[in-house]
């Protein structure tokens, strides 16, 4: 009895460690660029996603994506998102500083000296603004085998918690809406799905607290998405979908493309 105790102790640590390994933390990083350097900042992409490799392979990230906007709340604001994922706060929190990112490019781009390196930063850097920067922790996701590569969609969904309603927004989240989404992806709707929450503390102010990343492999299965209807849903169950839907504001929509990825 005695054993049996002891490793089911031991299993739901190691339930729990498991669990902690798995919470990946994100950041979007929504770009603007001039339109008359778009040309030189697609280049620019291509490059960092050897950059980034190189910090992939070096365990600094777990991945990262490089999204172009087909549309949004102002298509003016920003033409890109750009991902980095992590396993660790600290780590997304401490970033890849301008001398880590160079010291990857050396090894991406061994052709290229010291010299050329800090003029390809600094023209890249005079290039693009960052108006918007979201530090988001991963709190549920779908259970599905989506493979990220280019082409792929997702709509990022930035929501803002109503006032008094945060933890009923987070279960309706949880329990509504992701079985939702999970019977979408085994009837073949959608790709993958997952619920953030900001990972740093925000004032009332705060433009929004959460955000639901929704991915499509296609514009066909999107379009297909959108035009679903749930005829088999109850009426019950209608009622709670809709107190989820009152618990928040749906802030912005952005639609995107998949171009370049790391994983």
């Amino acid at each position: 009895m005695k054993k049996i105790l002891f490793f089911l102790v031991c299993g739901l640590l190691w339930s729990t460690v498991l669990s902690a390994q798995q919470t990946r933390y994100m950041v979007f990083e929504f770009i603007k660029v001039e339109n008359d350097q778009l040309f030189d900042y697609i280049e620019f992409k291509e490059l960092m996603e050897k950059v980034y490799r190189q910090a992939r392979n070096d365990d600094q990230i777990v991945g990262w994506d490089f999204w172009s906007l087909q549309s949004g709340a102002d298509q003016g604001s920003f033409q890109y998102i750009m991902v980095t994922h992590y396993d660790d706060p600290v780590k997304m929190m401490s970033g890849l500083d301008d001398q880590k990112m160079q010291e990857y490019t050396k090894i991406a781009y061994p052709h290229l000296n010291e010299s050329q390196v800090e003029k390809l930063f600094q023209e890249a850097l005079a290039m693009r603004d960052m108006p918007m920067r979201l530090y988001m922790k991963e709190i549920v996701t779908t259970s599905d085998n989506f493979q990220m590569k280019p082409g792929v969609l997702a709509s990022f969904d930035l929501m803002k918690a109503n006032e008094g309603k945060f933890d009923a927004y987070e279960r309706a989240e949880m329990e509504v809406f992701k079985p939702i989404h999970q019977r979408n992806i085994e009837k073949g709707l959608m790709g993958h799905w997952s619920f953030l929450r900001t990972a740093l503390p925000l004032g009332s102010e705060a433009k929004s607290t959460h955000l639901t990343l929704n991915m499509y492999k296609d514009y066909m299965q999107f379009f297909n998405a959108q035009a679903y209807e749930d005829i088999e849903q109850t009426e019950e169950q209608r009622k709670r979908v809709n107190e989820g839907l009152n618990s928040r504001d749906q802030k912005w929509v952005y639609l995107a493309t998949l171009e370049n990825v790391v994983r």
